[in-house]
């Protein structure tokens, strides 16, 4: 792809776009972040005095140029930037008329409270829609809006236990395992992104908005991809195989003989180059490993002796050879050595931002890449209630008097 520099790339393709983001913790503000990274004008509304629970959720947090910590947890900045913090209580009915006129120039709504939570409030759907009809709104729940189970709180770990994803994760003979970052969260953001960008296109193109409803236990259960389908198939139950793929062999890490690597052959070519390359060319022409689905058959057989073989060279010289003769391979780097790597760098994921206490941090940025549009949130994580006079003003035309008699009344902060 040919990508024309930043200052020749039209506007963010959801330029214009504004988004009133109600939710917490990681799925709702992750919508809301990739939201931000397309161009959205992302206002997040958070409780005055606390705000969003992730605020605290450290060590570490940030700190200020000073080396003072400025409250703000490494957690709540991977899901916020490009954000603006407008602190309400919607608790006070002076918050809540504040929301429903905020709402009148928003595309989107994205809340992640409890089935019904809102609606005392006046600021479910049914309400808020009947202010703007064009009204895109997200829910997003642990389990759903309707359903036996909708009226029960679902959080990440929970989710990967009842949804099946832990009884395929870890060691076969060790306990289940949840994965090392909060998936269900983040697969359930991105569901809840596609829905919101397919809704917007539908709203263009009959003035109807509509209100979307994302599960966790759903996202959960859809994610389970070839597992699923696999069980559903062969009737078998699939378990936990540590590294190994179910449908392929040899595909998993093994031990080198200065650290562990990871070798992933996905076919018959592919395996005859590293038995060429390993200098075992008998097991690729062993009757038992000829194809892929005889590999995975007899895989008790098979793995001990590719990990013999492995366990002779250092993980260098495997990536090496292996990767000039196209053997899909690599290590397996932690976090350091994956932000030091220069793929990773030069591709700029890593970006800076000046945080709100004046301190340069480096953030993860967006993935996306556009050729000729730009990508990826200008503004960093905000502080509590960083933008709320701003978003009143520019927004609500409100003025100074009434939002001091606003913040009196506790309803702003």
């Amino acid at each position: 792809m040919s990508e024309a520099p930043d200052s020749e790339k039209d506007d963010a393709p959801l330029e214009g776009v504004r988004v009133l983001d109600l939710s917490r913790v990681l799925a709702g503000p992750w919508v809301g972040q990739s939201l931000a990274d397309l161009g959205c004008d992302v206002i997040k509304v958070e409780r005055p005095g606390c705000g969003d629970d992730t605020r605290a959720w450290g060590p570490p947090f940030v700190k200020d140029p000073s080396g003072n910590n400025t409250g703000e947890s490494a957690y709540y900045m991977a899901a916020n930037r490009g954000k603006r913090s407008l602190a309400v209580d919607m608790t006070k009915p002076e918050g809540q008329e504040l929301l429903r006129k905020l709402v009148k120039s928003c595309d989107i709504v994205v809340e992640n409270f409890k089935v019904g939570g809102l609606k005392k409030y006046g600021l479910d759907y049914d309400s808020l829609s009947a202010i703007n009809p064009k009204l895109i709104y997200c829910s997003i729940t642990g389990f759903g809006q309707q359903g036996p189970y909708a009226d029960k709180a679902g959080y990440d770990l929970m989710i990967q236990g009842m949804g099946g994803l832990m009884s395929i994760t870890g060691e076969a003979d060790r306990q289940p395992m949840k994965v090392g970052v909060a998936v269900v969260d983040l697969f359930s953001g991105m569901y809840g992104l596609s829905a919101i960008l397919a809704a917007l296109y539908k709203c263009e193109r009959t003035g109807r908005g509509d209100h979307i409803d994302i599960a966790l236990m759903d996202c959960q259960t859809a994610m389970l991809a070839n597992q699923a389908t696999n069980y559903l198939v062969s009737d078998k139950v699939p378990h936990r195989r540590g590294n190994a793929h179910p449908n392929i062999s040899p595909y998993e890490a093994f031990q080198t003989s200065d650290g562990y690597m990871i070798l992933a052959v996905g076919n018959d070519r592919q395996f005859g180059e590293f038995c060429r390359i390993a200098g075992c060319p008998s097991l690729a022409e062993d009757a038992l490993f000829l194809t892929n689905t005889l590999r995975v058959e007899n895989r008790e057989l098979l793995v001990p002796k590719v990990a013999s073989v492995l366990r002779e060279q250092t993980t260098g010289y495997w990536i090496d050879t292996l990767g000039a003769a196209k053997v899909p391979c690599g290590p397996i780097n932690d976090i350091s050595q994956v932000f030091a790597d220069p793929h990773v760098r030069q591709r700029g994921i890593l970006k800076e931002y000046v945080h709100p206490s004046g301190v340069t941090q480096e953030l993860v940025s967006t993935p996306i890449r556009y050729a000729k549009s730009k990508s990826g949130a200008e503004l960093p994580p905000p502080m509590l209630g960083q933008h709320t006079d701003e978003i009143l003003r520019d927004i609500l035309g409100t003025d100074d008097n009434e939002i001091a008699k606003l913040r009196n009344l506790g309803a702003v902060a």
